[in-house]
């Protein structure tokens, strides 16, 4: 939904409400709550936190900051939905839902350790809430697991999967009726997998590794910006986040056609979590980069990472379909992914944006170590996390974790670097695509329908080598089987 059209219907909202009678600001403040929480029932959260906002101004209840904080957390600003638990709490501090808020929105942000607090405090209040007493045991596991890796990680000797893995001693079951995969990857050999994918058939385990391993071998020489030379006359496709909707991944192709040396690609992170096929994503994506090593590229998203994982799906869809090493394996392997990509010297292509402080250059992203968890400071975490913003300047970021920055920071960056534009994706957008900073950054996503319930549209940006002025392709979802988005979502991530 686009911001004018929230602000249109927010107007009429209130001005239906003025023509009730009411006896004071908490009256009136109730009323818009009640019409907040049917736009929230509906899914229409941008509205609903908006209504919110008004009602909260007139009488500011930790109630109000409660459902505010739980419409963020739909929106994933984590940042914002943190600020408002907080207020609730203040307001109110045997409000539960407040401690539920801020736990949800500290675990999204792989702040465990807070989180096991919140919930610790809760069970306080309510010994007998079975829910309550599950996410706290929950928590605790996690962060005594992130204490043992802790512990073992100053163990230099230790090896990764990609190390101790024997695919030779994976066994192929004559039952087996997928596709085979030979030395090297085929294009016969992708278009019967991505057949497979769409019949819900799994690809072998030993093949599934083997890919993964020899991704892995190849990402680990990439440097973390890759320069691309689009030739003149030559198409080029940037596609954003696609988050495990395989089906809308293959319309891509239908639309736009298959990879190929003469039809080249670049994702721009976030391939995996929230879509409940993001193993037969990942994978189909993996086999066209290493048959395509120089016409298909990929880029880290924040969803690459660990926590993120953990959280939103993508571990416990690995564990599910296949096994906890090969989860781990793809743990290391994200941690290689380039994090940007220069095309034609002139755009620039993160997942996230621009940087929280001056004079960033192009040399200091080169230099950047990306072999890790993403960080809560710095260069990477700006280009996984940042956000555009319409005014001059930057701000704090609403997710939590990098900032909002302005045209003018646009303007500036791309000056100082040569740059004509930059691309991001990284935000649900309704038409799939957005235009910021007089046309100096643009927003790029590619997964229509979001989570089953956000009905934008996705988009592609397609430049030529010559005409490096992007064109937008809208397109929107098509049917997928009845498995719906997190479906192999960590329990923890509950909204209650």
């Amino acid at each position: 939904m686009t911001a004018t059209l929230t602000d249109d219907i927010v107007a009429t909202v209130l001005e239906s409400i003025e023509e009730k009678k009411y006896e004071n600001d908490k009256e009136k403040a109730g009323m818009i709550k009640d019409e907040a929480n049917q736009f929230f029932k509906d899914q229409v959260y941008d509205v609903a936190a908006d209504l919110y906002s008004v009602a909260i101004e007139l009488h500011p209840t930790a109630v109000l900051y409660g459902n505010r904080a739980q419409a963020y957390l739909k929106k994933e600003l984590y940042g914002s939905a943190l600020e408002d638990a907080d207020n609730a709490i203040a307001i109110d501090p045997s409000y539960v839902k407040g401690f539920y808020r801020r736990a949800t929105a500290n675990m999204a942000l792989g702040r465990f350790r807070k989180a096991l607090a919140d919930y610790q405090a809760v069970v306080k209040v309510v010994p007998n809430d079975k829910d309550a007493k599950s996410k706290f045991e929950e928590c605790q596991k996690i962060v005594r697991r992130q204490n043992f890796l802790a512990a073992i990680s100053v163990d230099h000797d230790k090896k990764t999967v990609a190390e101790t893995l024997d695919i030779n001693a994976i066994a192929i079951e004559d039952s087996y009726e997928g596709p085979h995969l030979g030395e090297k990857i085929t294009k016969e050999f992708m278009l019967e997998l991505i057949s497979k994918f769409k019949d819900q058939k799994k690809l072998h385990k030993k093949y599934a590794f083997k890919m993964l391993l020899d991704f892995y071998n190849y990402v680990k020489e990439l440097p973390t910006m890759v320069e691309i030379t689009v030739p003149a006359g030559k198409k080029f496709t940037i596609c954003g986040d696609v988050h495990g909707q395989f089906y809308d991944l293959c319309n891509i192709f239908e639309i736009n056609g298959m990879p190929s040396e003469t039809n080249p690609y670049l994702f721009n992170g976030d391939f995996v979590d929230r879509g409940s096929f993001s193993v037969e994503t990942i994978f189909t994506m993996i086999g066209f980069k290493l048959l395509y090593p120089n016409h298909f590229f990929m880029s880290r998203g924040n969803h690459e990472s660990d926590v993120m994982n953990k959280m939103y799906g993508f571990e416990g869809e690995v564990k599910a379909k296949y096994t906890q090493q090969m989860s781990d394996m793809f743990t290391e392997t994200f941690c290689w992914l380039p994090l940007c990509h220069l095309i034609n010297q002139k755009i620039f292509v993160c997942h996230g944006g621009l940087f929280k402080e001056d004079g960033v250059t192009l040399d200091d992203i080169k230099k950047t170590n990306r072999n890790r968890q993403p960080p809560d400071e710095g260069i990477m975490c700006d280009l996984l996390w940042s956000d555009p913003q319409p005014i001059d300047g930057r701000s704090p970021s609403k997710r939590g974790v990098g900032c909002q920055f302005g045209p003018d920071v646009t303007a500036k960056w791309c000056e100082a670097n040569g740059i004509e534009y930059v691309v991001r994706s990284h935000e649900v957008k309704p038409e799939g695509y957005e235009m910021h900073h007089n046309g100096q950054c643009y927003t790029v996503f590619s997964a229509p329908n979001y989570c089953d319930q956000m009905n934008n549209k996705g988009a592609f940006i397609t430049i030529t080598g010559d005409n490096l002025s992007p064109r937008f392709t809208p397109f929107d979802a098509v049917p997928h089987p009845k498995l719906p988005p997190m479906a192999y979502a960590n329990s923890l991530f509950g909204f209650n």
